[in-house]
């Protein structure tokens, strides 16, 4: 191994959550009288949480949030939590393939009761143990701070500099670049446009995988 800890985001690069999500979002806008595309909710809101998410929808209207807007969002939720998201192409594999000895966590802006569950869902709850940390919860600046990264690494016992994140948003990204790691943009999800990987790379990003298959020869 390259490295001696692995830490993965969550939503879009493990689990289908962020095109299902932005879809969502962009019908609720357009149907207040905001038309929004799927590709321009995850241009502007793709990994960010809490505050800074609200702020950004704000900002993309013009107005408050309207009230409804949160019942909505936490009726998708809800569902999504029911019926489960299907996996990002080739994760679970590579999860499976890790050497076992190797310290591996989830730095997620979603909470820990969701990612919990996606994981059951997906069946490998048990391949990251209590090594589930939340930016909302765990840290007091989520991303783009690099604070959830340098926690889940100080939980791991390895030093960040040694460590290889896994990340798919700008917004996450910023912070794995910032906390001194080595980072790995991942383009896999379907949410991902043809020019994503630019994009990342622009943030600092100075390698980039279009599947778990080149992330495995990246690490390995």
């Amino acid at each position: 191994m390259r490295f001696e800890g692995i830490i993965f985001d969550f939503d879009g690069v493990l689990l289908e959550s962020e095109y299902a999500g932005n879809r969502q979002i962009a019908e609720y806008l357009t149907r207040i009288g905001h038309p929004t595309t799927p590709q321009e909710s995850m241009a502007n809101f793709m990994g960010l949480s809490g505050r800074d998410f609200h702020d950004a929808i704000e900002k993309w209207i013009g107005r408050p949030i309207p009230e409804d807007f949160h019942e909505a969002r936490a009726e998708e939720d809800r569902r999504a939590l029911e019926d489960g998201l299907p996996a990002v192409a080739g994760a679970i594999a590579f999860i499976h393939s890790l050497p076992p000895e190797l310290p591996r966590a989830i730095a997620s802006s979603s909470s820990t009761r969701w990612i919990t569950r996606h994981l059951e869902h997906l069946g490998v709850r048990d391949a990251f143990g209590d090594k589930i940390f939340s930016g909302r919860e765990h840290v007091s600046r989520g991303k783009p701070a690099p604070d959830v990264y340098l926690h889940a690494a100080q939980a791991l016992g390895v030093d960040i500099a040694r460590t290889v994140i896994l990340e798919d948003s700008p917004v996450g990204v910023t912070g794995a670049v910032a906390s001194g790691a080595h980072v790995i943009g991942l383009c896999a999800g379907s949410h991902c446009p043809p020019d994503h990987g630019e994009r990342l790379r622009a943030l600092g990003v100075g390698k980039i995988a279009s599947d778990f298959g080149e992330v495995a020869r990246l690490i390995f």
